[in-house]
């Protein structure tokens, strides 16, 4: 497929917001293409080079891309600098200075789209000196060759940064529709293989009952429902329910096809380099021919034994240097609670009673090191609550509840797990730095620091940007740009600093221990629930020992899981 046709495709797709528009979009051009083509083409679509699961990234930096720009166009790299901090997107800046180009046509040729994924894919490939160098030619052929439009969305794909509104629901939805399938089986067929690229090669041909669960390849995660209450657990679930307590850690699913073992994160990332110290685990612990288990790692203090929140052990998952240090400073004990796939057979369709049996069977439980999670099945509501406050006294998130037949169905099922957590009070919070977005939201602040009061100081807790809208119902980005420009006290790159005056209203999952940002404290998954500028003063905001008073409530600082 030519580039330029797949460029087509994207500026249509980019230029409306409306699903069906977009899923019609994609069904016709999926069409269209070769089948030895279209598994790429459902990449480059998605905005990546390879698929979710695969470890392989591609790392080209900004910095790299404006020294490819520069060597492509012959401007200089100072100038692409100020103009990125104008526009705020890299591939908006390529589009300008590549369209302009003098005479580009006499020069360049026809770009295929198997030679942009090839040039790319090679990125992730180079190491060792002289890498840098040849990353650059790469890019700067791919732009030498392209267009004004092409070199915007190489950029783009290259960056990671395609944003052209196409979630995995639409390009399912897109494959449905272009080899009229049900949605339904097409989903089937992406929970089995975690691939959307093979998934429409399959489709094409009519062979999606070859689709099956390959060990070593991961699937996607079975997601909860969140609850509010007991009564709402016994109503989605069914009179009797099993309930686990609910844990601060990461998610692993662990593969194991009977030499290796991999670990995959919850979004399907291999971590297996990163936690040799619980591969060793499942080595010790687990027996059987082959399996894919499905568990949390948590991390705790060696001197205490107590459990530790998640922020304190997430910098191993991203490690790639001193590894057996950080598992040595920060150690995991995996608690697994379910199996989907075991000696050979696909546990998929056994009910969680089933399914929690064969667990037990095949795990020998050690402390510290791989465990199941604490469980307890009743008919008794109030067993059920009086579970759930025991289980927070000790310092866990929360409780997860389930329907004792349900079927293991990757993402969030109704009727199959539902979690509970505590409901903590919403935060007031004044934002004192601001970043400028980029695509669509170029020039609107977009991403907001927002700050707790310490005194006469503004302390920060975090970033918040979910609970903002694009449109124009609720609270917008336009709105809060509006807001908070008047504000702006100095400016760097695309992060602005404001002077502390608009004061939020924001909700969060948990308060967890942070050095990243200056009150020693994050929100764990903060929402922008309202504005509270009229109602509210910087005196009146929420203070550091509000935030610490949140935490220590949390993690059950009297007694503490041992």
């Amino acid at each position: 497929m030519k580039y330029h046709n797949l460029v087509d495709v994207y500026d249509r797709l980019e230029k409306t917001t409306k699903r069906l528009e977009k899923i019609e979009i994609i069904s016709e051009a999926l069409k269209k293409i070769k089948k030895d083509e279209l598994k790429e083409i459902v990449y480059l679509l998605e905005g990546r080079i390879f698929p979710e699961w695969d470890k392989r990234k591609i790392g080209f930096s900004n910095r790299l891309m404006i020294k490819a720009l520069s060597v492509a166009s012959g401007d200089n790299p100072d100038e692409i600098e100020n103009l990125f901090r104008k526009k705020g997107d890299l591939g908006l800046v390529a589009e300008e200075i590549v369209g302009k180009r003098k005479q580009s046509t006499l020069y360049s040729k026809e770009i295929d789209s198997r030679k942009v994924m090839e040039n790319i894919r090679k990125l992730a490939e180079l190491e060792g000196k002289g890498a840098v160098d040849r990353k650059i030619r790469l890019i700067t052929e791919l732009l030498s060759n392209a267009n004004g439009k092409e070199a915007k969305y190489i950029v783009k794909t290259v960056l990671e940064n395609l944003r052209i509104g196409v979630s995995s629901g639409i390009i399912r939805d897109g494959i449905a529709k272009a080899f009229e399938i049900e949605t339904n089986e097409i989903e089937k067929a992406a929970d089995l293989s975690g691939d959307y690229g093979e998934v429409a090669e399959l489709a094409k041909e009519k062979k999606l009952k070859n689709v099956s669960l390959k060990v070593g390849k991961p699937v996607k995660c079975m997601l909860a429902i969140l609850a509010s209450n007991i009564e709402e657990c016994f109503e989605a679930l069914g009179e009797k329910v099993q309930i686990e307590n609910k844990i601060d850690g990461f998610r692993l699913q662990c593969h194991f096809d009977g030499t290796k073992i991999k670990l995959f994160t919850r979004r399907m990332e291999e971590v297996t380099e990163q936690f040799p110290d619980v591969v060793d685990f499942l080595k010790k612990h687990i027996k059987g021919e082959n399996y894919i288990l499905d568990g949390e790692a948590i991390g705790y203090d060696k001197k205490s034994g107590r459990y530790v929140p998640f922020q304190t052990i997430s910098q191993r998952i991203k490690r790639k240097y001193n590894i057996k240090e950080m598992a040595e400073k920060f150690p995991v004990e995996l608690n697994l609670f379910d199996i989907v796939y075991y000696n050979g057979e696909n546990l998929m369709e056994r009910s969680l009673i089933e399914r929690r049996n064969i667990l037990e069977n095949a795990v020998k439980e050690k402390k510290k090191e791989v465990v199941l999670t604490e469980k307890i099945i009743t008919d008794d509501k109030k067993r059920a609550e009086d579970y759930f406050r025991k289980v927070l006294k000790e310092g866990f998130e929360g409780i997860m509840a389930k329907n004792l037949e349900s079927k293991y169905r990757p993402g969030r099922y109704v009727n199959g797990w539902m979690k509970m957590k505590n409901i903590l009070e919403p935060l007031d919070l004044v934002i004192v730095k601001a970043e400028y977005g980029e695509g669509k939201r170029t020039g609107w602040l977009t991403s907001y620091t927002v700050a707790c009061r310490s005194g006469d100081k503004f302390l920060d807790v975090g970033k918040v940007s979910t609970g903002v809208k694009e449109k124009t119902e609720g609270l917008t980005y336009k709105e809060m740009t509006r807001l908070l420009k008047p504000s702006i006290e100095k400016q760097k790159g695309k992060e602005v600093e404001v002077k502390p005056r608009i004061i939020i209203e924001v909700g969060y999952e948990e308060v967890q221990t942070s050095p990243s940002y200056s009150s020693g404290f994050a929100l764990r998954f903060p929402k922008v629930l309202r504005l509270r500028i009229t109602e509210k003063n910087l005196k009146e905001i929420n203070t550091l020992e509000d935030i610490k008073k949140i935490y220590n409530f949390q993690r059950g600082k009297s007694s503490g899981k041992q």
